[in-house]
């Protein structure tokens, strides 16, 4: 639980320079959060009817866009005078994100609900475009002690909750069994890098395979998963508020991963979806979502295994971040919509919903009091991921907290994986980029 505080609370740090190695304690937020709570806190929903109607902007995470429907459709035999539009606004977080942004700018055309990344949601707040759910939680008497505690706590800051969590995931290891098999290796993920590097030379004589690993497309991902590699070596994107990605340990397990594409030649870069890519065939393991799982049971034609994320020479457990989206509400629209908006976000998080939603995408089921009987009769790889949950590691704050970190992160993974730069070098750029973004997009909306 330390481990979250610490992240809900890396605002109290304030630095006093770009490059300072650890930022001393200071106040809460100014301007960019201690207005928006001050202004959210008289937020009061009393008297106010829901509107007739309100949109919801999602980009289907997991290929959810069925399910979604359906859920609405429970929501509407429910509610019948209140009717939710299902907007696709974007293939991906970053997309649905530019289209928030842009709506913001004009200041016309806000949802009422919106799916929220975990790289997203804080510079929402940040900037005060999403309202604090907490009156709105009392109002509906949303469960809330009833989400799994430690994916509700990652919208939690400043003793309040800023958005519910909706497809919530980690990265699972998928591995081809009949390749493994045939390759004389065990049924079960590798327990760390060092031993998949041992495993990849004998998938790759015998799978007829491409690759014995495919690394997830790069974008969206690099900054993700690669906090796995990052972890096993006792490095990261950043310890607490203190940029380490340029540290001997980060560079070492960089290293290790450029080595596997080039050097070893057993691994490679996905260009668009490791997911489709390991399903097709063209590699024996890869890392993806586990929103990923269903589609790649039912397009895999091989035996599909899954497993925990592998350590590497320094830890081989807490190895894996939590990731995925919740839904949030903007602060840009009416009570009425927000009340609306609420209602359908409560009604699609309940314990019945979550878990038809996690069973026809594999993402987690967010509350504790959902029913996975019949889910995991169907497809018992989904209790891997909820496993995995309980040595899950909260994300670098790097990644999580700083706008525009995970595209810089993205830009500096292909440098070393597409196009073989040096990893010391890259990672020393990165650095001094990831302190320029909290200079300049961070530190002025916080008060010493």
């Amino acid at each position: 639980m330390a481990m979250n505080l610490d992240r809900r609370l890396f605002l109290s740090l304030a630095g006093a320079g770009a490059g300072a190695a650890a930022l001393s304690a200071c106040g809460g937020p100014s301007t960019g959060g201690g207005t928006a709570t001050t202004a959210a806190a008289a937020i009061d929903f009393e008297g106010v009817t829901p509107a007739a109607s309100i949109d919801f902007w999602s980009n289907h995470p997991g290929k959810s866009q069925e399910v979604e429907k359906a859920t609405i459709e429970k929501f509407h035999a429910k509610y019948p005078d209140i009717k939710v539009n299902l907007v696709t606004a974007g293939a991906n977080y970053e997309e649905i994100a530019q289209k928030f942004q842009t709506a913001q700018a004009a200041k016309s055309g806000l949802p009422a609900l919106v799916v929220l990344s975990d790289v997203w949601w804080f510079r929402y707040y940040l900037n005060e475009n999403i309202i604090p759910l907490d009156s709105l939680i009392k109002k509906l008497d949303v469960k809330l002690d009833d989400f799994r505690t430690s994916l509700v706590d990652d919208y939690k800051y400043d003793n309040k909750q800023w958005a519910l969590p909706y497809g919530r995931s980690t990265p699972l290891f998928y591995y081809n069994k009949d390749h493994f098999a045939a390759a004389g290796l065990p049924d079960r993920a590798p327990a760390t890098w060092q031993e998949f590097a041992e495993w990849a030379p004998k998938l790759k004589a015998s799978s007829g395979a491409q690759y014995a690993f495919m690394y997830p497309a790069l974008a969206g991902y690099a900054g993700w998963t690669l906090q796995n590699n990052l972890w096993g070596e006792g490095g990261g994107w950043s310890k607490d508020w203190e940029i380490t990605c340029d540290s001997p340990e980060s560079v070492k397990a960089l290293q290790a991963a450029q080595d596997s594409v080039y050097k070893d030649a057993w691994a490679g870069v996905s260009s668009k979806e490791s997911a489709d890519d390991f399903a097709a065939g063209l590699a024996s393991a890869t890392l993806s979502s586990t929103g990923s799982l269903i589609g790649i049971l039912k397009s895999a034609s091989f035996n599909v295994g899954v497993g925990f994320l592998p350590g590497g020479s320094k830890e081989t457990t807490g190895v894996c971040p939590t990731g995925g989206a919740g839904l949030g509400i903007p602060s840009g629209v009416s009570k009425e919509q927000q009340l609306a908006a609420a209602m359908y976000l409560q009604f699609a998080t309940e314990p019945e919903n979550t878990a038809a939603f996690s069973a026809a995408t594999g993402y987690m089921p967010t509350r504790k009091s959902a029913d996975m009987t019949a889910v995991l009769a169907k497809t018992p790889q989904i209790k891997t991921a909820m496993d995995q949950l309980a040595v899950t590691k909260v994300q670098d704050n790097a990644r999580a907290f700083l706008p525009g970190a995970d595209q810089e992160m993205a830009k500096a993974a292909a440098k070393i994986l597409t196009q073989q730069g040096d990893v010391k070098s890259t990672m020393t750029e990165l650095k001094t980029t990831l302190e320029g973004l909290y200079t300049k997009d961070v530190k002025p909306k916080l008060k010493a």
